[in-house]
């Protein structure tokens, strides 16, 4: 099975990612509902993977080659989104504003 980072090993490595980014290309965010299965459902024929008592989160992180993931349980979700939000309001302070044209015609003058 794949060896997941801890919560906090996952928001200083995001972090470190996320300037890494910066300089030289992009990074994404996945968050997904993640039932603790690491194999493909079962073929017809045999019995079916067993449900869990409760899902958690799955949440990778990429650049490039680099790849990160964790897992978040349920209970621990609100404040790891804490954490999370203030890492990436952090990382996202170079973005630059687009220009919104109010009117198509402006736009096609010019």
């Amino acid at each position: 099975m794949f060896a997941f980072t801890s919560h906090s090993q996952f928001l200083s490595k995001l972090t470190l990612l996320a300037q890494s980014a910066r300089k030289e290309s992009s990074f994404t965010v996945t968050i997904k509902r993640y039932d603790g299965h690491d194999r493909p459902k079962p073929r017809e024929g045999k019995p079916p993977l067993p449900t869990p008592a409760e899902y958690s989160c799955l949440i990778r992180a990429r650049s490039g080659a680099k790849k990160l993931s964790t897992v978040v349980k349920r209970d621990e979700v609100a404040k790891f989104m804490e954490s999370y939000s203030k890492v990436l309001k952090s990382s996202m302070d170079g973005l630059k504003k687009v220009k919104k044209v109010k009117n198509k015609a402006k736009a096609a003058q010019g």
